[in-house]
């Protein structure tokens, strides 16, 4: 069964309570370091308001993996980090190999729909980009090519995916956000389908599975439809949102008035099986969250909920 999941931030009680009462059951919760006793308190809290742990995502130690600079720490980690998921019951972790930035945007505030604001890029303007991510909010300037960060993804695989196998933890690839063939010097290698199935296939594995960021995706141009079809059974979690434009010059949208055929997408989840997370991403900040985390805020997250739920129920069962 599709199991409609979030992110809080922050991850406040009146955030758990609103989420719980728009029907969420399961909750992403950030990296919350090597302490088994962390997630275990982790995963009690989110209980408490009748949801779910269900995937691990964001702050991974992997950024000196990425670029070919892990002594042995980041990897030791990021194992242990599997147990302890194990043992916890959480069944999806979420990264990505972007080297040095994460996701960027150039713009902050971008006019939406009664004055809400997204985020936009403009490769334009890539002199202002900025990472949104905590531990990557200041650039990594120095150069990597496509072939270090295949081999270098390669050895993280080949390292993970059997500890991924003994836990019944899955791996979930996120793709570069913007898809870019390179960005301020720093190839980009997760940016096309073809790429996705690469990745698939470097270790082949039900555990080296692929997270459908549908945004991005619709960033790279693809038919979205067709391409849930086409990566299939690998898709394993799914970022939920829209976007509109081109790698070089996008904006997100609400999810109701963006480029794709939302309806379609969501018919093509259930034509594959799909069965494991979908939450919505970025969402427009609303009149009164300024001060909130740029896409993150909660009242479009709120939106968000009940659109997803309503394409649910209209592809599967009636008590989702």
């Amino acid at each position: 069964m599709m199991q409609l999941s979030t992110v809080l931030t922050p991850m406040s009680d009146v955030n758990l309570t609103l989420a719980a009462q728009c029907g969420v059951t399961g909750v992403v919760g950030r990296y919350p370091g090597t302490n088994l006793d962390d997630l275990l308190q982790l995963r009690d809290r989110i209980e408490s308001f009748g949801m779910k742990l269900i995937a691990i995502e964001g702050y991974l130690p992997i950024e000196r993996i990425k670029v070919g600079r892990d002594d042995g720490t980041e990897i030791a980690e990021m194992k242990t980090l599997l147990r302890n998921m194990q043992h916890v019951g959480i069944s999806y972790l979420c990264y990505n190999f972007m080297a040095g930035t994460d996701w960027v945007r150039t713009r902050l505030d971008e006019p939406e729909r009664g004055g809400a604001k997204v985020t936009a890029f403009r490769l334009a303007d890539v002199e202002h980009a900025m990472s949104l991510t905590a531990n990557a909010k200041t650039i990594d300037r120095d150069p990597i090519t496509a072939d270090e960060l295949w081999k270098n993804l390669t050895g993280f695989l080949r390292e993970l995916i059997p500890v991924a196998e003994e836990t019944g933890v899955t791996l979930c690839m996120h793709p570069d956000d913007p898809p870019l063939e390179q960005l301020l010097g720093k190839a980009r290698i997760m940016n096309s389908v073809e790429n996705f199935e690469r990745l698939v296939n470097l270790v082949p594995s039900p555990c080296n599975a692929i997270c459908f960021c549908q945004g991005t995706f619709a960033t790279m141009g693809v038919d979205i439809p067709a391409t849930i079809r086409r990566l299939g059974r690998h898709i394993r979690y799914i970022h939920f949102r829209d976007v509109r434009g081109t790698p070089a010059a996008f904006v997100e949208t609400f999810h109701d008035n963006g480029a794709t055929d939302m309806v379609a997408a969501m018919k093509a989840y259930h034509e594959i099986g799909f069965d494991g997370p979908i939450r919505p991403d970025h969402v427009p900040q609303l009149i009164g969250e300024d001060d909130g985390e740029p896409g993150y805020t909660m009242l479009g997250r709120l939106f968000a909920y009940g659109y997803i739920r309503a394409l649910i129920q209209t592809f599967f069962t009636r008590d989702s």
